[in-house]
């Protein structure tokens, strides 16, 4: 039966293939790893595939998208969808793609000619990232690495000309008084004498929000709340006064100062003012007039008013050249700063960094100075010129 086995064998092989023994020469065997109709995933390039998967589903939604993807938000998206290309497809992008730019031509960096689908494994080692460090702690590839470091849009430059000018009669020429103030609607109110008058940025509307004239008074301060419906306004006689600016009526007037208000100060449905009587005080407008809180710390007239944005703390500056931080439950101030050598006027919170304070001085000093009222340390002093 061999022997038989044997020469049906030799008839049905070519003389080619036959080796010297007489036995049928065997040739090599290759590795598969799928069948002729399921293609293996191994060794697929991703990127190419995800790109003709996608190359004809191009919507309008898609388009929509990429108009979207010009604010700061969509910037952001574009720059994770390519970090994620990145580190599931072998992407290689390095520079974050331009939003206005065709999504298709950021998934390939450079054109395949092979077939899409592999039916064997290639024993072929792909050569990994050697700037990579061994010592690297990060999961992403040297690429992505690169990616993120790209350099963002340059900050936009703020011309030296003004796109509008405003026409401001009686404004008074005083330091210490803060009379223009913007609103989180695009509003900007500004005291002129005896009237509060409101410029809409977006329509350049001008109306009149109030007269103190016929009261024989006149405005020092303005300051609106963090939603842009009401207007505080101080008066040289001491009072504060709360307007409604879209029915443009007076909600309520308090009293308690004894001389003209210069600073004023929102901290939710709390308002906060500054006097020429050195004296601070914070009231709820949604109480009687009888709640409040004196806060008594200044030698001379309180000049700046800034609550921070957590709304824990008040920075208060003063003629007497001090810069003084209270919290919201005590009636003392909790740090004390006088490296300035004019008054304090400018204040404002850093929104990034929690407890970072600016403050400025007057033309005596002409420095803006930076703090850490979390550790009561000064930072930075830079020279200005001017007050």
């Amino acid at each position: 039966e061999r022997r038989l086995l044997r020469q049906i064998n030799h008839q049905n092989v070519p003389e080619g293939h036959l080796s010297k023994s007489g036995y049928a020469a065997c040739s090599p065997v290759t590795v598969k790893s799928g069948d002729r109709f399921i293609p293996t995933r191994a060794g697929s390039n991703w990127s190419i595939n995800f790109h003709y998967a996608n190359e004809n589903c191009w919507s309008p939604s898609q388009n929509q998208r990429a108009k979207d993807a010009s604010t700061d938000t969509g910037k952001d998206a574009v720059a994770y969808a390519a970090l994620l290309r990145n580190e599931l497809l072998g992407a290689g992008i390095e520079t974050v793609p331009d939003p206005h730019t065709d999504d298709r031509r950021h998934t390939i960096l450079m054109q395949d000619t092979h077939s899409l689908f592999r039916y064997t494994i290639h024993t072929k080692r792909v050569p990994s990232d050697s700037e990579i460090s061994p010592y690297s702690l990060s999961p992403l590839s040297n690429k992505s690495h690169k990616l993120l470091r790209s350099p963002r849009k340059p900050a936009r430059k703020i011309s030296k000309i003004p796109f509008k000018v405003l026409d401001a009669p009686e404004l008074q020429d005083d330091f210490y008084l803060n009379l223009v103030d913007w609103s989180a609607g695009n509003l900007l109110s500004v005291g002129l004498g005896a009237c509060v008058y409101l410029w809409s940025a977006c329509t350049s509307q001008v109306t009149r929000l109030c007269d103190l004239s016929v009261g024989g008074d006149s405005v020092t301060s303005v300051c609106w709340n963090e939603r842009g419906s009401l207007v505080a306004v101080g008066t040289h006689k001491g009072f504060v006064q709360i307007w409604d600016a879209a029915g443009g009526r007076k909600l309520t007037s308090l009293e308690g100062h004894s001389a003209r208000v210069g600073a004023l100060a929102w901290n939710g449905e709390q308002l906060s003012s500054g006097s020429r009587d050195r004296v601070i005080l914070q009231r709820d407008v949604r109480t009687p007039p009888p709640m409040e809180r004196r806060l008594q710390g200044h030698r001379q007239e309180v000049c700046g008013l800034k609550w921070s944005p957590d709304h824990q703390h008040l920075a208060s500056g003063g003629n007497d050249n001090k810069l003084l931080v209270w919290n919201s439950s005590s009636l003392l101030p909790v740090q004390q700063y006088s490296d300035h050598l004019a008054a304090v006027k400018a204040l404002a919170w850093s929104p990034h960094q929690h407890g970072l304070l600016a403050s400025g001085g007057g033309t005596a000093d002409r420095c803006l100075r930076f703090w850490n009222t979390l550790t009561g340390q000064a930072l930075q002093s830079t020279d200005t010129g001017s007050q």
